[in-house]
């Protein structure tokens, strides 16, 4: 029979993973390098040491398997799911804020609430609106905030911010659509098909549309700083970092509370910003990030509190 880890392992691999998310746009402002060529480097590397690390495992070496069974399934969703908006995501970066993407990232939870109720019918609770007005709240902060420069004359937030909430919409689809074959063939492999077909996809992409065609082997001929950032994000924030986040959710005894912990995102996005960065934090900024964390929270609590007010207006 096997052992279920302890609860508290479970929390803190899936935070760790949640960080990891969190520090990906941190890397990425730091590789210095534009978003279309970064989200090349990032597959490349982190499609390798995904590819490593199915190889260990007896069942999840098997990736030929799934592919016959459902190739053109699982080679649409690493395409135009994770891939596209890993894509999209790194490419925002070069017009907004590491702070502002990562706030507009983490409505992603609550997207798949609402695909999920689109897709699969899944009924859409009074504690999950609370959740989804927050985040409807922080998204209107923040393109307000984008709009605003935009009449200052700099329209390139205002694209970043938008380009970000695509990113999360795209991957809210990504995951709702994604479930049946990562119960079918597990997250290692399906996470592992992403990023090396993804890497084949975005190196072509790129080479063919900006012209610019990546060198694996000009990694060692980068400034220090460059080279450790596109590894960090390759094996880090890609490899380490989503199989931490699968695993820990996978053992948590409530997935739906275990998943709270990615609104941390921006918190700690802005903290690295801030102090690693130098990049200022805006009162718009602010003010989306605790109307998303603040209303997530509130439904953590929502009996309760439901309940506290029901005792107030019988007394």
């Amino acid at each position: 029979m096997k052992k279920t880890p302890p609860v508290w392992l479970a929390y803190t691999a899936a935070f760790f993973g949640v960080c990891s998310h969190a520090s990906s746009e941190f890397f990425s402002k730091l590789s210095g390098l534009p978003g279309v060529e970064t989200s090349v480097w990032r597959f490349m590397l982190g499609g390798t040491a995904l590819l490593i690390v199915a190889m260990l495992s007896r069942e999840t070496r098997q990736l030929l398997t799934p592919l016959r069974q459902d190739f053109w399934p699982i080679v649409l969703l690493s395409l135009f799911g994770m891939a596209l908006a890993q894509f999209i995501f790194h490419w925002s970066l070069d017009f907004a804020s590491a702070v502002q993407v990562a706030t507009m990232v983490t409505i992603m939870p609550i997207g798949v609430v609402f695909v999920a109720r689109i897709i699969e019918g899944t009924k859409i609770t009074s504690a999950k609106l609370v959740s989804g007005i927050g985040a409807f709240l922080g998204c209107m902060l923040l393109l307000t905030d984008g709009y605003l420069g935009q009449l200052g004359g700099d329209s390139n937030t205002f694209r970043g911010v938008l380009m970000a909430l695509c990113c999360a919409i795209i991957g809210a689809v990504y995951l709702v659509l994604v479930k049946p074959y990562m119960q079918k063939y597990g997250a290692i492999r399906m996470t592992t098909y992403t990023f090396v077909m993804g890497f084949v996809a975005l190196w072509l992409l790129v080479g063919i549309m900006w012209g610019n065609w990546v060198n694996p082997l000009s990694l060692t001929d980068r400034p220090a700083v460059q080279i450790g950032s596109i590894l960090a994000l390759g094996i880090w924030n890609t490899c380490i970092g989503f199989l931490l986040w699968f695993w820990g959710l996978s053992n948590v005894p409530d997935i739906g509370r275990g998943n709270y912990l990615f609104f941390l995102k921006p918190v700690i996005a802005l903290i690295l910003a801030y102090f690693l960065l130098s990049e200022p934090i805006t009162g718009t900024q602010l003010a989306a990030i605790v109307a998303i964390t603040g209303f997530v929270a509130a439904e953590i609590f929502y009996e309760r509190i439901a309940g506290a007010f029901g005792r107030s207006n019988s007394a």
